[in-house]
């Protein structure tokens, strides 16, 4: 099987580099010859365009840095899109738009090649060690097809459904990440303003539950199964303890965003009578306004507890 990668900044060039070590014979092209010429001295072959590359390639893969492009590698004379052959795959490693990943598919399609999107987690250091995750969506037989060359790359490869599923989940996992990072800036901001030295707060955090346990392992508690009537932590009691955290804030002068619009959720999910429900209940509130319901059933989280236990500190 002969690989094809387009783009070789920070993320693509060590996932190359992978591929040159599983054995796969790679072409590459990148805007920078220079990028790659580590590569061709381990016996890579540079294509001068994209085009160049996509027809001497079974499986073209794609790390580029945003959806402008990745439409523009495809587009044009000597685009992906000239080049790619019936019956090839193209693998696209960018963190996309679903809109964009979902026209691309259709357009490959009308022309018999697969298209798989495939974006990454792990940062340019999982990328060199092979510690990524890489969430896969599209043609379940493309997936089978590809599935050797995504595990030279990575070491959590999951296959999530139709077009787009995998591009979704980066982008709730990229907003996740960043929106939390925010929180805590402001959270932590509150502690040292209030004396607390920031390495001493920071090792006190991390004893509590919310260090000792993952905040996304902790959605299979009572968000998923949505089970909020036996607490935990009643909602009551976290309340309190937001009020007195909001109320220290005004006291020292220390802005609360977050912290402000997460009371706001709270209070209103008192004053529907959720007092004695989990402290999580509020959750409810967005799954209410967005007009989805999430209810996994108990038994299918049981399975995904034994085959990938949580993370309980």
């Amino acid at each position: 099987m002969k690989v094809g990668f387009v783009g070789l900044g920070a993320m693509g060039a060590p996932m190359a580099n992978n591929l040159i070590a599983a054995g796969y014979p790679i072409f590459v092209h990148s805007r920078r010859r220079a990028s790659a010429e580590a590569m061709l001295a381990k016996g890579a072959v540079w294509s001068e365009a994209p085009r160049e590359l996509a027809a001497q390639c079974d499986v073209v893969l794609g790390s580029l840095p945003d959806p402008p492009t990745v439409e523009a590698v495809m587009a044009g004379g000597d685009g992906l899109l000239a080049g790619l052959r019936p019956g090839s795959c193209f693998i696209d490693l960018s963190t996309n738009s679903p809109t964009v990943v979902r026209r691309l598919f259709d357009t490959l399609a009308d022309r018999g090649v697969d298209m798989l999107d495939a974006p990454v987690s792990g940062g340019p250091k999982g990328a060199a060690s092979r510690k990524l995750a890489i969430w896969t969506s599209g043609s379940r037989t493309a997936f089978d097809a590809s599935l050797p060359v995504l595990e030279a790359m990575g070491d959590q490869v999951r296959f999530l459904g139709a077009i787009g599923s995998a591009t979704v989940a980066k982008l709730v996992h990229n907003c996740a990440n960043y929106t939390m990072n925010i929180v805590l800036a402001e959270v932590f901001s509150l502690g040292v303003k209030a004396g607390v030295p920031p390495l001493d707060l920071f090792a006190a955090v991390r004893q509590g539950s919310l260090g000792r346990q993952s905040t996304i392992d902790r959605l299979a508690d009572q968000f998923l199964p949505a089970r909020f009537e036996t607490p935990s932590f009643a909602l009551n009691l976290a309340h309190k303890d937001v009020a007195l955290a909001t109320e220290l804030a005004r006291e020292l002068g220390v802005p609360m965003r977050l912290a402000n619009l997460a009371f706001a959720e709270m209070t209103e999910a008192l004053n529907r009578g959720w007092g004695a429900d989990d402290s999580r209940s509020p959750m409810r509130l967005q799954t209410e306004r967005a007009g989805v319901t999430i209810q996994v059933p108990q038994e299918e989280l049981q399975v995904l507890r034994e085959k990938e236990p949580l993370n309980r500190g």
